[in-house]
């Protein structure tokens, strides 16, 4: 308001300065006096305006600057999701006062060592001359040394193989067997037929011992093809090149055309 004051006392002066100095030369310019002084009052007026909008947007930008510096200290900020914090229940310790035991039976003493006994030396020793020149000669022979104790050697059997490098081998092939075979009246008449499994130790000697039914069919059938297999004749099965005693089992089918 100060400066507007200031502008407006100015301007009638100075717009009679100019106006004087505009008469001088009003034959070169070729405007009135009063043309040019309603010029210079528009001029000042505009002027006058533009300041007065200027301050104007200026306090209004300062307004609006303040405004948004003040709100942006009242909002409140949160980074993901809101958490609720519950202040725990404060735990309360209480404090006991120990009281110490007292020990009512006290432990028994140890007990004392025994006191030493003085014993009379009554023994007296035989006066025996020892030789103390006698000296150990230790290339003599022994003769008072006992003989040692015969060995006894123990009656091992032989380890019994399941599986060998060369097995052992039926002489004469199934034929053979089917041969010494013969068919059990009571089984042919009832029919019966199947497959009798002998298990027999084939010895290192080829010999067959040891049968055992492994499976069984009928019991006449069973006895049959334990004798027919008994009756033959093998060649022993070799590990690392000596014969060994070894399992075999022998499959005998027994079948009515």
């Amino acid at each position: 308001m100060r400066k507007n004051f200031l502008i407006g006392n100015f301007l009638p002066a100075y717009g009679s300065t100019f106006g004087r100095i505009r008469e001088q030369k009003s034959g070169i310019s070729g405007l009135t006096p009063e043309q040019l002084e309603e010029r210079f009052r528009q001029r000042s007026n505009l002027r006058r305006t533009r300041r007065t909008r200027y301050l104007i947007i200026l306090q209004f930008g300062m307004v609006i600057a303040l405004s948004a510096s003040i709100g942006a200290f009242q909002i409140k900020f949160s980074l993901g999701e809101s958490e609720d914090f519950t202040i725990a229940a404060q735990e309360i310790v209480q404090m006991e006062e120990i009281v110490q035991t007292e020990q009512l039976e006290k432990p028994p003493p140890p007990p004392r060592p025994p006191i030493p006994v003085e014993v009379p030396n009554d023994v007296e020793l035989a006066d025996d001359d020892l030789d103390f020149d006698s000296f150990l000669d230790l290339e003599e022979a022994i003769t008072d040394a006992p003989p040692p104790a015969p060995v006894i050697e123990e009656d091992t059997e032989p380890e019994i193989f399941m599986i060998v490098e060369n097995p052992p081998e039926m002489v004469g092939g199934f034929e053979a067997l089917l041969a010494e075979l013969k068919y059990p009246e009571i089984a042919r008449r009832a029919s019966i037929e199947g497959t009798v499994v002998v298990q027999i130790v084939v010895a290192a000697d080829g010999t067959p011992r040891d049968p055992i039914i492994v499976r069984s069919v009928q019991e006449s059938l069973d006895k049959e093809a334990e004798r027919a297999v008994m009756l033959q004749t093998f060649i022993a099965g070799t590990q690392r090149g000596r014969p060994v005693p070894v399992y075999l089992h022998i499959p005998v089918i027994f079948r009515l055309n």
